[in-house]
């Protein structure tokens, strides 16, 4: 879909845009075809020297060529040719394309997950976690993919309306705080639990899906 700008915007009339925001949040998808929330989203550019490159920050210079933040759409997009049809040239494209944008999203949400306990809105560790549940339930719970289905459902059981992050290991989520491993944390409501909540469903799609820990079955 082509951006359209602020004098264009302006121009449609209500009827024939009812939701200025909606189509201004949208971008096409190369995979599928179909316009999406671009949350959901890849953007990659050309670079000068015809390379395809991800923008997971969007902000790199160029016409953005959009893509599902999902694996299996890149991998269509890279066998269909698709990246050099909608750029409308001769395009290098790395091999190695789903893993590098994996790679960026790991690194923005552990970059995310430093800046928030850094700020003083995050708290990581079983007990800290307990605690802070046991008085408030706002914000985002993070969970290792390898913690410990006990102490995750535990956790999850004092706040079942908490949205859950469940993309990293233990050792990447401890990694982000200078820590070797860290299972469980919060981060408070804000712009940072927004901006993680973003990058980690989209790195969930270049991901394969870790299953949430399982209720026990009941005693009979």
């Amino acid at each position: 879909m082509t951006e359209l700008s602020t004098l264009a915007v302006a121009a449609q009339t209500r009827s024939a845009e009812p939701d200025v925001s909606t189509a201004l949040s949208e971008r096409r998808c190369l995979a599928c075809g179909l316009s999406l929330d671009r949350d959901g989203l890849i953007r990659f550019v050309v670079d000068p020297e015809g390379m395809i490159v991800p923008d997971v920050d969007e902000r790199l210079p160029g016409r953005g060529l959009w893509v599902s933040a999902d694996r299996d759409a890149i991998e269509t997009v890279l066998r269909r040719k698709l990246f050099a049809k909608a750029a409308k040239q001769a395009v290098r494209v790395p091999d190695s394309l789903p893993q590098q944008v994996e790679t960026l999203l790991t690194r923005r949400c552990r970059e995310l997950i430093g800046l928030a306990r850094r700020a003083g809105q995050a708290v990581f560790g079983y007990q800290k976690v307990r605690e802070r549940l046991m008085t408030r339930t706002d914000g985002l719970l993070l969970e290792a993919t390898d913690g410990a289905d006990g102490e995750c459902r535990k956790l999850r059981s004092l706040a079942p309306q908490m949205q859950v992050v469940r993309v990293l290991s233990a050792a990447e989520i401890g990694a982000s705080i200078g820590r070797e491993y860290i299972v469980h944390g919060v981060v408070q409501s804000g712009r940072l639990a927004d901006r993680l909540v973003r990058d980690a469903s989209r790195l969930r799609g270049l991901r394969s899906p870790v299953p949430f820990p399982s209720q026990p079955a009941e005693s009979m």
